[in-house]
């Protein structure tokens, strides 16, 4: 038996007897065979570095079979923790009750009794209330009371034309006697140059009559209509504005008739006298007249909307100020497109008032504290 043998055995076995030799016969034995029983020092050492790199190695295998069970351990652990979720999905999906289809869609996907509440439309909940006096209407109704209060409206409009029509011919000479300056000897008279030049004019006048009593009614009659769907808050805004809209629409006007037109007219006939012979047409004039008139009605409501847009917070009194030469622009376009004048003279009129307003409203809402 080797020493290798001995080394990694924990027992050694026992050795085999040896026969003796006999006296006289061991000069005859082979000196080979003795040198092969001697073990050198050197061999065993040897030996033992190659079992313990062999115990090394195994030791490695060792952690390695180790590494490999926990690698199994943790997979089966996560392959168990996947089979108890599908398990739990299962039992959920038991749980549910069967959805009922018609082919395009789920009919009934959930049970009828349901802890979901909903607010009842009728019921006041909060929020944006209506108005007290709101009430739904169909829209045929709406349209069908829109339709009559409208009618009102045509009627005294109408109403008030024919009875302009009565006095049209003295309202005309009136209204050209006034409208050129005072220092005139003798005030030009009006041409005619077709013949229904005089009726459309006698219309257009009484026309203007009419609107002017049936804007009061137009007013009042648009608050009964939009009544039953304003706020409190909104009918104050309402019947304090409106009022005053009619109001400076007739200062408007007064203001037109009694300032603007006579410093029109008296620059047109020094503008010609000299050079050409005066003859104004009827139509003509008119029509310019009428456009002034009411275009300088409009005009009279830029201190009303200031006011209302201040009060109602939607800008104030410093924005308006410092934009006041945009404002100026506007109303210079404005003038020059709405009152055509070959001389320039009526737009340049019209703008100087409305930037007189502009500035007249800032003033007071500065000195009001607005």
């Amino acid at each position: 038996m080797s020493d290798e043998s001995a080394t990694d055995g924990d027992v050694e076995p026992p050795e085999e007897p040896r026969d003796e030799p006999e006296d006289g016969a061991s000069s005859d034995a082979d000196p080979a065979l003795d040198a092969d029983d001697e073990i050198e020092p050197g061999d065993d050492d040897d030996d033992t570095a190659e079992v313990d790199d062999g115990t090394a190695d195994a030791d490695e295998m060792t952690a390695d079979v180790d590494d490999d069970t926990a690698d199994s351990d943790d997979v089966a652990a996560d392959t168990d923790d996947e089979a108890d979720a599908d398990g739990a999905l299962e039992t959920a999906d038991d749980d549910e009750p069967e959805l009922e289809t018609d082919g395009e869609g789920v009919v009934g996907d959930r049970p009828e009794e349901s802890d979901t509440t909903y607010p009842d439309p009728d019921e006041d909940v909060g929020g944006i209330s209506t108005p007290p006096d709101d009430e739904e209407m169909p829209l045929a109704d709406h349209i069908e009371e829109m339709v009559l209060r409208l009618a009102v409206v045509l009627l005294i409009g109408s109403a008030g034309t024919a009875i302009g029509l009565l006095w049209a011919s003295q309202a005309i000479d009136h209204v050209w006697n006034n409208v050129f300056p005072s220092q005139f000897e003798q005030v030009p008279p009006p041409h005619i140059y077709h013949p229904l030049e005089l009726w459309l004019t006698r219309i257009k006048l009484s026309a203007l009559l009419g609107i002017m009593v049936a804007l009061p009614m137009f007013v009042y009659q648009c608050y009964l209509f939009m009544k039953p769907g304003l706020y409190p808050n909104e009918r104050k805004y309402y019947l304090a504005a409106v009022p005053t809209s009619v109001v400076l629409a007739g200062l408007g006007m007064i203001f037109s008739y009694l300032l603007v037109l006579p410093i029109l007219f008296q620059y047109f006939t020094f503008y010609a006298e000299g050079s050409a012979g005066i003859a104004y047409a009827l139509g003509d004039t008119f029509n310019l007249i009428i456009t002034l008139t009411g275009f300088l009605a409009i005009v009279f409501q830029i201190p009303l909307f200031m006011m209302l847009a201040i009060m109602m917070g939607v800008t104030t009194r410093e924005w308006l100020a410092d934009k006041r030469l945009y404002f100026w622009a506007g109303f210079a376009g404005l003038a020059f497109l709405f009152t055509v004048d070959p001389t320039m003279m009526a737009p340049i009129l019209v703008a100087i008032t409305m930037i007189l307003l502009f500035e007249g409203t800032l003033l007071l809402l500065k000195w009001t504290g607005r």
